[in-house]
């Protein structure tokens, strides 16, 4: 299955160890992992969404990350396509990805 994570990035310091420790995980269940927190840093926040939404529109289901994603407008976004899409919604808790 091909699997897209989502998670809150914005003000949080640890989000590409999160995001990475998540693609572990699921890469060791067998998944291909679509990995937004390896896109290049540095770009205007308004170029990143379009790309997500590709990566999301290419993947079976959506992994949502972390226990804060309810702050990200983003992950709103991410998840609300995702149902609109019909794609199975799984979530990863923060105790799961803790350092």
């Amino acid at each position: 299955m091909i699997i897209y994570i989502a998670g809150k990035m914005a003000g949080d310091e640890d989000y590409k160890y999160k995001f990475l420790k998540a693609e572990y995980k699921l890469r060791s269940r067998g998944h291909i992992v679509l990995n937004p927190a390896t896109l290049p840093q540095g770009m205007p926040a308004d170029k990143y969404m379009p790309i997500c939404i590709s990566m999301l529109q290419q993947a079976d289901a959506l992994c949502i990350i972390g226990d804060d994603w309810q702050d990200s407008r983003g992950v709103s976004l991410e998840k609300a396509f995702a149902e609109y899409q019909g794609k199975e919604i799984t979530y990863m808790p923060s105790l799961e990805l803790s350092i």
